[in-house]
Formats: structure tokens, C-alpha cells, sequence
């Protein structure tokens, strides 16, 4: 079931939105050649801890994961993209992590996505995760009041196909308010002009992710982490988007 939230309801995920986006910065700056995967959920754990939040992950077992996920951050590494379990994995120069974060701060549920580069990067790289920023921000300015879903899903496939791109579509963007997924489905493609009228008090994650040069993924044997069937490097972005009678509202913006 879509729900809508009101006006009130949104400014009470504020907190939710601005803790999420604290930890996503906190993560990036601490993600460095020599550090390992466990010590960045450790970090996102004790920002779980003192700010009295609870995780959205630890306990999370959809159908298709293996099993309760344990964790409380997504780390995804090179050729992993989505639902990345850490593990005992020390950074590497160049590689390429994708963080993908969601909490609960009394009781309002934010998610979100950064990837980054560490060490000396490959400029393919770059492109890729810049490409990806791109489709997120051509997708939040199309979640305007009255605009479809389906304005938001071809927003994210045009920047992908005009960078000779392939989109994956088992994995988009979600629903997002008492709980970490719920209904809409936001794919990362679409057409314009079609899908669900978007209304004032819609609240949706939006995250598009791209892989190199495939767009076909496969679960890795820890159950969990996604991985491109032919080895190519992927990037991830995702922001909380609040649909509101002035236009889209990012409740996990980072600050500057």
C-alpha cells in the first residue's frame, strides 16, 4: 500500500534524513586504503549507537537474502554493486566502495548511497560514479508534484543510455517511511508521461546504479552481495526524496 505523509510527518523525518546523510559522510571520509570493511560497519554501528537510532539492516532477511543480513552497512567493493555484506576485506589502492546506509530515528526510517574511490582512481571509475550522480540528481529534479513515476525511471535511463550505459532493473528505488522498503517501486528506467501520478506527501528512495558494461548480476555465495556477471566495476547513489507542494525535498542531503 503507497501511503502519503503529511506535511508534519515529513519535517518529522528530518532527523532520520540528517543522521543517515552524517553516517554516508562520516563513512566516505574514513574510507581509505588500509581500512577494512568491518571497521566502516563498526563506525556506522557506534553512530547507531549514540544517536539511539536503530538499524534498518542487522535483522533484515527479504526473501531474497540468504539469511538475516547481520550487518549494519551495505559496503559494496569493485564488482560488487548492491547489498554488499562486510566482511574481513582491507581497502585496496583504487578500489572502488559503494556505502548504502538506512536507519531509524524515532520511528522514520532514511536511506541512502554514496560511492567512492580510494586511493589513486581509475578515470573510468570517476565517470562511472559521476554518471551515476547524475541520474540521481536528473531523477530528483523530475519527482515533481503532478509529474508520473515513470518521469522519474526515464530521467535515470536517459543518462544512462547517453553514456552507453546498461540498466538493470531488478533492483531500484523503494518506498520509504515506518519501514525501509515499501510500495512504490521506483525502477531505473521507465516512460515518461506513465505509472503512478506523483502527489504531495509521496516519500521514496531514489538510487540508481550502474556496473561498467553488463547489466546482468549475480548473488555471491555469502548470500547477500551482488556482483556483475562479467567482473566490471559498478557505482551506486541513493537519496531520500520527500515529494512536496514546492517540489522535490532531499531529507538525506549531505551538507557541502
Amino acid at each position: 500500500m503507497i501511503e502519503l505523509r503529511t506535511p508534519a510527518q515529513i519535517e518529522q523525518m528530518r532527523p532520520a534524513g540528517r543522521f543517515v546523510a552524517d553516517v554516508i559522510t562520516a563513512l566516505a571520509a574514513k574510507a581509505a586504503v588500509g581500512v577494512n570493511l568491518l571497521e566502516l560497519d563498526a563506525l556506522a554501528h557506534q553512530m547507531i549507537r549514540e544517536q539511539g537510532a536503530e538499524s534498518c539492516y542487522i535483522d533484515y532477511h527479504p526473501s531474497f537474502g540468504a539469511s538475516p543480513f547481520g550487518k549494519v552497512l551495505c559496503t559494496s567493493v569493485n564488482d560488487a554493486v548492491l547489498h554488499g555484506l562486510p566482511h574481513d576485506y582491507t581497502l585496496q589502492d583504487g578500489d572502488l566502495v559503494s556505502v548504502d546506509f538506512a536507519a531509524n530515528v524515532d520511528g522514520w526510517v532514511a536511506d541512502s548511497a554514496l560511492s567512492v574511490v580510494v586511493g589513486t582512481p581509475r578515470q573510468e571509475d570517476l565517470d562511472l560514479i559521476a554518471t551515476t550522480g547524475r541520474a540521481l540528481e536528473s531523477a530528483i529534479a523530475a519527482a515533481q508534484p503532478g509529474n508520473r513515476l515513470g518521469d522519474i525511471s526515464a530521467a535515470i535511463g536517459d543518462v544512462a543510455r547517453e553514456a552507453g550505459l546498461r540498466v538493470n532493473l531488478q533492483f531500484g528505488g523503494h518506498g520509504v517511511g515506518r519501514t525501509m522498503h515499501g510500495e512504490p517501486h521506483v525502477p531505473n528506467d521507465g516512460r515518461a508521461g506513465r505509472g503512478l501520478k506523483l502527489r504531495p506527501g509521496l516519500v521514496i528512495a531514489i538510487e540508481p546504479w550502474f556496473l561498467h558494461t553488463t547489466d546482468e548480476i549475480y548473488t555471491d555465495d555469502d548470500g547477500w552481495t551482488l556482483r556483475s556477471k562479467d567482473g566490471s566495476r559498478g557505482a551506486h547513489m541513493e537519496h531520500t526524496v520527500a515529494i512536496t507542494a514546492d517540489g522535490p525535498l532531499v531529507l538525506t542531503e549531505r551538507a557541502a
